[in-house]
């Protein structure tokens, strides 16, 4: 007797979920099999395929979506399975990918650092070089984690005239590092505004006794 048919015929006795766990199909294949009579062989086939699906998962914490676990069943097993089957038993198991990575944050603007006022007031246009630079950081996901780019960007051109790439998040490795790569490569001129966001990298007392030392 197939799995389904048990579980058709002891249903006054355990509750279609609980069958389901215990065999490990899924309750919405166990409905198509009872409303559109799926042959047993198909039955056993998409049971046997799940069952295989589910050890994938497991394996990789749920990381992998239908094209990666349908490359495995191929590349282990030696199952072809179409990806939109392998979709369906996912989805049917409860075996969807987990929600993706977290983001890193790069800006933590709730800080008791100094803050200075927005003196660039969204004039982006600067008359000579080295009059207005402006500066950010974001994130790059690279094999075993992330990596931070920090880059300063002269207005008058739009060159990027500094940038920093660092493992950490901290003042001297971004902002610091970035704004000594830009002096080195155009001079800034006296009363040069320097914009960027409100994180702590950029009020740190660091940066800010880089700043005055040019």
């Amino acid at each position: 007797m197939t799995a389904y048919r048990f579980m058709r015929a002891s249903r006054r006795e355990w509750t279609v979920t609980e069958m389901a766990a215990l065999f490990g199909v899924s309750r919405a294949a166990f409905y198509r099999w009872e409303r559109h009579g799926t042959s047993d062989r198909r039955a056993r086939d998409d049971a046997e395929v799940l069952c295989l699906i589910r050890g994938i998962a497991e394996r990789h914490k749920r990381r992998y979506g239908s094209p990666r676990v349908r490359a495995e069943l191929l590349l282990l097993h030696g199952r072809s399975v179409s990806r939109k089957r392998v979709a369906r038993l996912m989805r049917e198991g409860g075996l969807n990918a987990r929600r993706g990575w977290r983001r890193p944050a790069t800006t933590d603007s709730r800080h008791a650092l100094p803050v200075c006022e927005n003196i660039l007031n969204r004039e982006f246009r600067a008359e000579g070089p080295g009059e207005k630079w402006v500066s950010d950081m974001t994130y790059l996901r690279v094999v075993g984690g992330w990596v931070y780019l920090t880059v300063v960007l002269d207005l008058f051109d739009r060159r990027v005239v500094g940038w920093a790439l660092s493992s950490r998040m901290d003042a001297a490795s971004t902002a610091v590092a970035a704004l000594r790569m830009a002096a080195g490569n155009r001079a800034p001129r006296e009363g040069m505004i320097f914009h960027s966001d409100r994180g702590s990298q950029y009020c740190a007392e660091s940066f800010r006794g880089a700043l005055r030392e040019l």
